[in-house]
């Protein structure tokens, strides 16, 4: 942990001593800036008191180095946002490890309480499995982890990611270079949704006499100015003022599809620009693994890099959004047809690129789901990647919650290859839901490609059915034992399409206790009927007899609790067989409830 550390202060440090840099050239540039702007002004003032030329002509070199200095501050201004963002992620990195800080998004949007392990094994929300892992910031970026995790990819495909994450883990600097500019691209999902309508749209294409005017008559008007500055011919003034006015008439006929183009374009020229920055990360990158020579390869093809691609398409939204003054549309347009050329480059970009802009968003996002894993694999050396078979063999050494801190965590080694279905015992708060929760997320974890918190595992990535966290559903008219034989009758259909590795605890909670130990029993006998791996924790120590009947399918494991000087003692550790101590009625005394 402390190479670790080390690792986000060093690069803590190098940022910030960058930083320094980039302000001392922000605030030199802007003096010179500032110079620029008064030689400009001295300059003009004396020419109109001596008319001499040399004055005109430092005016003329002020003006182009005023300009030339802007362009410049720009780019020193996106290097110190960029160099601020990495600053901000070792950051949050070392608060994170340090003192489990969690300043990250926590996808709270993506919980369903009725999908079948996300909401019990708390994949999405406050200090959630999610915000542990999550190190995207594009709405395509995070929605793609998000899924990742909502289901169990094939082994080939678990293969390939595993192969993936491995060769990102250490090279932190790149993973965070692209985390920064994902960081500084103004991106939302309506920004997003927006960009992927607009492609999909079919865009009105200019007329071949319109494309054609458009060309000449700024070529006319052009010269007609020329001509009138040198003549001083008032006809040819008034030539070049019809011209103007026809131009201006002339793209006014194509008013409604600039009205419509103009809003898609706010906001989406920025976004766009660092899109474009993301996936020049990604091409210019060397890989080894399958899966991110396949993302790399994805973006290029015989009109060229998907990064310059992306990076006209900004430039020409930039355009668009600019003529949305008054004043520079009505000169631009009455000058050279400003927005027919936009609109002309709009529509021969989305006919040459229409069908390729998903994907390549999508590629942003698999790249910043990866890195996220990576991310999380670094953060903890001691994980593994889990070897995979198809034998449905399961079976980790040293499993533990990847969400509880290293320092207090307790490792448990479980097999299910001699009995494949777990009956759980032990008191209350001795840690059984934590283990259950332990195999379900590192079972997901699994299936994602991503190391998981063990020190080893094999592992036949499955369907994962999980009842632990149900409540009582007013909306739907339902009471908390109706909703809770749902989710069973759930697990019960998927596990007859398939094997599935399945986690209940306490089951039917919402009856009594005979009814209770009874329909827990027929659970069991028929959940092992369907050839099911996994657990199901009792409070009920006669459910445990039910092993006797399925010596080969069944087992008993327990975590014990016992009471020391007083104190309960628990050691969270699984052990074989049937709990033999309680600690409930005394825990009541102790609190004097009894």
């Amino acid at each position: 942990m402390k190479n670790i550390t080390n690792k986000y202060e060093t690069l803590q440090n190098e940022h910030q001593a960058v930083a320094q840099e980039l302000k001392k050239k922000s605030l030199s540039i802007s003096v010179l800036r500032l110079i620029a702007a008064l030689g400009f002004g001295i300059s003009i003032y004396y020419y109109l008191l001596s008319n001499q030329p040399i004055l005109a002509i430092v005016a003329t070199l002020s003006v182009v180095a005023f300009f030339v200095l802007v362009k410049l501050h720009n780019k020193i201004a996106y290097q110190r946002k960029i160099n601020t963002a990495l600053i901000n992620i070792n950051k949050d990195e070392l608060a994170y490890i340090n003192t489990n800080a969690f300043n990250f998004d926590d996808g709270a949007e993506f919980i369903d309480t009725k999908h079948s392990y996300a909401y019990d094994l708390d994949i999405f929300g406050k200090k959630s499995l999610f915000q542990v892992i999550n190190r995207t910031a594009t709405f395509i970026g995070k929605s793609t982890l998000a899924n990742s995790l909502l289901k169990i990819a094939s082994n080939k495909e678990i293969k390939q990611k595993q192969e993936a994450i491995q060769e990102l883990t250490n090279d932190v600097t790149w993973r965070q270079d692209v985390f920064a500019f994902a960081k500084t691209t103004e991106d939302t999902q309506v920004i997003y949704e927006r960009l992927i309508a607009w492609s999909n749209r079919p865009s009105e294409k200019i007329g071949l006499p319109l494309v054609i005017l458009s060309f000449v008559s700024p070529v006319i008007y052009i010269s007609a100015v020329v001509a009138n500055f040198i003549w001083d011919n008032p006809i040819i003034g008034d030539v070049a003022l019809y011209l103007f006015l026809f131009n201006l008439m002339a793209v006014g006929s194509k008013l409604k599809i600039i009205k419509a183009e103009i809003e898609e374009a706010t906001q989406i020229n920025k976004t766009l620009k660092n899109y474009s920055l993301i996936i020049k990360k990604l091409e210019e990158k060397s890989f080894s693994s399958e899966k991110l020579n396949a993302l790399k390869n994805s973006l290029s093809d015989d009109e060229g890099l998907a990064s310059e691609q992306i990076k006209r398409l900004s430039a020409l939204f930039a355009q668009l959004d600019n003529s949305t003054n008054l004043v520079v549309a009505t000169l631009f347009n009455g000058a050279i047809m400003y927005n027919i050329h936009t609109l002309r480059g709009l529509h021969n970009w989305k006919e040459k690129h229409k069908t390729k802009i998903t994907n390549w968003l999508n590629t942003i996002g698999e790249i910043e789901a990866l890195n996220s894993y990576a991310n999380l694999a670094f953060n903890n050396p001691d994980f593994c990647y889990p070897t995979l078979n198809e034998n449905y063999a399961i079976k980790f050494t040293d499993l533990g919650h990847p969400l509880i801190n290293k320092s207090t965590r307790v490792n448990n080694s479980v097999d299910f290859s001699q009995q494949n279905f777990i009956i759980l015992t032990g008191s209350n708060m001795a840690g059984k839901s934590t283990f259950l929760r332990s195999l379900g997320i590192n079972m997901v974890l699994a299936g994602t490609g991503s190391p998981i918190c063990a020190s080893s595992a094999t592992v036949h990535p499955l369907n994962v059915c999980v009842s632990m966290r149900l409540s009582d559903s007013l909306n739907d008219n339902e009471s908390y034992f109706f909703a809770e034989v749902k989710r069973l009758k759930e697990i019960m259909d998927s596990a007859s399409k398939t094997v599935s590795f399945v986690l209940l605890d306490e089951i039917l909670r919402g009856t009594n206790s005979d009814d209770k130990r009874n329909g827990t029993v027929e659970v069991i006998k028929k959940i092992i009927a369907k050839n099911t791996i996994g657990a199901i924790a009792t409070h009920d120590l006669k459910v445990c007899d039910i092993t006797q009947d399925y010596p080969d399918t069944l087992t008993n494991k327990c975590f014990e609790v016992e009471i020391i000087d007083d104190e309960l003692a628990f050691d969270y550790q699984l052990r074989e067989g049937i709990c033999k101590n309680k600690s409930a009625t005394f825990l009541m005394k102790k609190m004097e409830v009894i």
